[in-house]
């Protein structure tokens, strides 16, 4: 059977392929401490060598759009274009391509949909900086194959955060019973508190601080319970119009387990938002 060996969850600032890039003048001044906390971060999932990357993102209405919004779409192409002109203009993001494995993905659709989630597939997605941003800072050398998974965080009628903690056991259930020696990376980004055109956008740090070190808490301490108790749709618009990306992070604990402490843990207060990175170990460390 397959082997989850890390199970890895972080923002997905797109600012930082730029940021990391540039030189001189050009150069901002927090770019050398974010290098450096990315570079630390990195090693999490190098040293757990992974074979294959099950990605969870959210497409950010590039593909997706009202006349068809699947809640929780798996793609199953053997490749995945990467990246769209606005994010390649606005972001700097390179075009990428990113191999695809077929067989994993057919796989975690049939017994998912036994499993009870309706998922939708695609055999044409095209991949935007929500999974690119892992890739660019956890992996650039782009040479593992990939699971993708989108989530509907942008277009109500949302799921409620409780079913995004459920997808996340149930792939953590998928992959664990692949039967493949293969050795799989569970990766997911959302976001903390995150504003998104309104009056909170361009402050010192995320809309809502309190939010992003209680959301931290909980994702750090595998607080699943206390998060539920608080997080529901309705509440997820005070920390910021664009806060409900952060049921991408409690599909992650879901992944991750109750209770299940983090390995690893850095946060990074940027202007208008936090990043946050967490690592766990399923058996507690990688081999």
């Amino acid at each position: 059977m397959a082997q989850v060996v890390a199970i890895i969850a972080s923002t997905h600032h797109p600012f930082y392929y730029r940021a990391s890039t540039a030189t001189g003048e050009d150069r901002p001044a927090f770019a050398d401490e974010w290098v450096r906390k990315i570079t630390a971060f990195r090693e999490t999932l190098t040293r757990a060598r992974p074979d294959v990357l099950v990605m969870v993102g959210s497409d950010h209405f590039h593909q997706l759009w009202l006349d068809n919004m699947p809640q929780f779409l798996v793609g199953k192409a053997p490749y995945y274009d990467a990246n769209f002109y606005n994010e390649e203009r606005e972001f700097g993001l390179p075009r990428m391509l990113l191999h695809g494995h077929e067989d994993l993905s057919a796989y975690m659709l049939r017994e998912g949909i036994d499993a009870g989630f309706d998922l939708a597939f695609s055999n044409e997605l095209r991949i935007d900086h929500s999974i690119t941003c892992p890739i660019i800072t956890l992996r650039p050398q782009n040479d593992l194959p990939v699971v993708p998974i989108y989530t509907n965080i942008f277009a109500p009628p949302l799921p409620r955060p409780k079913r995004f903690v459920e997808l996340g056991r149930t792939i953590r259930q998928l992959v664990e019973s692949w039967p493949a020696e293969q050795r799989v990376a569970i990766i997911g980004t959302g976001h903390l508190s995150l504003e998104l055109g309104g009056p909170r956008q361009f402050g010192p740090h995320g809309p809502d601080p309190e939010f992003d070190r209680r959301a931290v808490e909980w994702i750090s301490t595998g607080d699943i319970d206390g998060c539920l108790s608080e997080v529901t749709l309705d509440s997820l618009h005070a920390p910021g119009n664009a806060t409900h990306g952060f049921m991408d992070f409690m599909l992650m604990m879901g992944v991750a387990g109750e209770r299940k402490r983090a390995d690893y843990v850095d946060t990074y207060d940027l202007f208008h938002t936090m990043e946050a990175y967490f690592t766990w170990y399923p058996d507690g460390g990688a081999r």
